[in-house]
């Protein structure tokens, strides 16, 4: 989780997985699987929060809420910016919480 907790922690706020889980009532597994949907569906089109609902099976607003305590849409593309950035790290996540989750 410490490669989400460095790219959240460049969004200011002072926000990391664990105190993230905490707040909208998830376990910090689930609200890392919440924020890599999240940011990678944001440059997508359609609704990102839905898109994310659909890919994590977590409530829509669980994930507006995430959303909101991130900082917003605009944070959301910051950070959805990062993920995607810099080598792939992107993908390289993906692949992590797919080993995470069981899925391959």
């Amino acid at each position: 989780m410490s490669v989400l907790d460095g790219l959240l922690g460049q969004l200011g706020g002072n926000v990391d997985i664990g105190n993230l889980a905490e707040k909208v009532g998830l376990s910090p597994d689930q609200a890392e699987q919440a924020v890599q949907a999240l940011g990678a569906a944001h440059p997508e089109a359609g609704d990102t929060v839905q898109a994310a609902a659909e890919k994590t099976g977590l409530p829509q607003d669980t994930l507006q809420q995430i959303v909101q305590h991130i900082g917003g849409e605009g944070a959301l593309g910051q950070f959805a910016g990062l993920l995607n950035s810099q080598g792939g790290i992107g993908a390289s996540l993906g692949s992590l919480a797919g080993g995470l989750f069981g899925k391959s």
